[in-house]
């Protein structure tokens, strides 16, 4: 049966390269991406629907919720593929750290503003997290974007952890509601990921293009975690890796109540910032 696909990040990268082979196997994919001009090239490419909304702004957000709910009556899968990895510590218009917010702050608003259509089509929610949550990230409760240590890989790391923790909580929440939940790394895809920024990842992009999978490769999970069925094909609440779950964790991927409060706290940065 063909679904209604929304990858966030799909102008570029493997968030491209999942819209093409999921639009080749029948299903509507809906192209989102913060470059007006990569983001209608892909859709025209393909003929699909675009929307460009930039996740360092949350008025993006909440706009571009609006628009899928207008759009869309029926929502079967949501890819949070969107994200990146800067430089030097910057904060967005809406107050917060940017990789906070462009990799964590804004598909958990997503997210929630979209849980009344996700619940109601049993969707899946798929987050692409990193195998830098493992070695490179370190929540801090009270210190949830790293204000007082900040670097860009602990800044990075520390939000694909984030984005497991997320996918933890989001199935405990919702599963029985029938919202699934999953988490990948996609391994080392060369892309533009990461040609921005000032950071050391620059630098591995530039020396290490020749050794990385192509996007197509790196794509590979969105495109089995969004196909396929959660309960048969995945489990939800689960982190992948090669397609299996992942072995080696970061041991704060699995404490349940860092979940929960990560959840909690970033509920309440939302509403703060709203009010």
């Amino acid at each position: 049966m063909a679904k209604t696909i929304v990858i966030t990040g799909s102008s570029d990268g493997i968030g491209a390269a999942a819209a093409r082979q999921l639009h080749r196997k029948g299903h509507q994919v809906v192209i989102v991406g913060r470059s007006a001009e990569k983001t209608n090239a892909v859709a025209s490419e393909l003929g699909l629907d675009c929307f460009v909304a930039d996740f360092a702004r949350l008025d993006d957000v909440r706009g571009l919720a609006a628009e899928l709910k207008a759009a869309y009556p029926r929502i079967d899968v949501l890819a949070n593929n969107a994200g990146g990895v800067f430089g030097d510590r910057a904060k967005t218009v809406d107050g917060f750290e940017k990789t906070f917010q462009v990799n964590h702050l804004a598909p958990f608003l997503l997210t929630r503003l979209l849980m009344d259509r996700l619940v109601a089509a049993g969707a899946s929610v798929i987050q692409t997290s990193s195998g830098t949550a493992r070695f490179g990230g370190k929540a801090v409760l009270d210190d949830l974007e790293h204000d007082r240590d900040f670097t860009p890989q602990l800044a990075y790391g520390t939000t694909k952890l984030y984005n497991i923790l997320f996918t933890k909580e989001l199935h405990r929440r919702y599963h029985d509601q029938g919202v699934s939940a999953a988490a990948f790394h996609p391994g080392l895809v060369a892309t533009s990921f990461g040609t921005g920024s000032q950071s050391w990842w620059r630098h591995l992009y530039r020396l290490g293009s020749g050794l990385m999978s192509a996007p197509e490769k790196g794509a590979a999970q969105l495109v089995w975690l969004a196909q396929g069925h959660p309960g048969q094909d995945w489990q939800s609440g689960t982190y992948y890796e090669k397609g299996k779950p992942a072995k080696k964790h970061n041991p704060q991927a699995l404490d349940a109540a860092l979940a929960t409060e990560l959840w909690n706290r970033s509920e309440a940065l939302l509403d703060r910032e709203a009010h």
